[in-house]
């Protein structure tokens, strides 16, 4: 159940994300503020997780984000996005959405093309900024998102 509502907030950042480039802080530090709190007054993350197991995931969001982050690859909501992810969940979803993130550019990036030419003009209206070229910057949430999904499936 708390899997869904970790779900509900990834779309919701993705969605603005992708139309703005950018993620609010509201949605990023709302939400860590909110699984913080849930952690100290619970001592189990959103999803049941002990509170060592969120720290460490936050430790290993640290380790993955801010060197990405210092060399110009990652955004500050990428960062924050990933923080808030940590605090709401533990070391194995945050793992699991990285590599699962991570799968998912790399299927993107071979299969775009295609892809592309298959969407609803509509849709492709809304997701115009994912087809820009590979060198230009490109909104990290829809692949967080995708990458949460696997990292479920997979875990549950």
């Amino acid at each position: 159940m708390h899997s869904i509502v970790v779900l509900m907030w990834l779309a919701l950042c993705t969605e603005q994300d992708v139309r703005e480039r950018q993620i609010s802080n509201t949605l990023t530090l709302g939400v860590a503020a909110c699984a913080l709190a849930w952690l100290f007054a619970t001592g189990k993350s959103w999803i049941g997780a002990d509170a060592s197991e969120a720290g460490w995931a936050l430790a290993i969001v640290m380790l993955l984000t801010l060197p990405g982050y210092m060399l110009g690859r990652f955004g500050a909501g990428d960062v924050k996005l990933m923080g808030a992810l940590a605090l709401a969940t533990s070391h194995y979803y945050v793992l699991g959405t990285f590599i699962g993130a991570g799968v998912a550019v790399l299927l993107w990036l071979l299969t775009r093309r295609r892809l592309w030419s298959l969407l609803n003009p509509k849709v492709k209206k809304r997701l115009q900024i994912l087809a820009e070229q590979v060198g230009d910057k490109q909104p990290f949430a829809p692949y967080v998102l995708v990458g949460f999904l696997l990292a479920s499936v997979w875990i549950q």
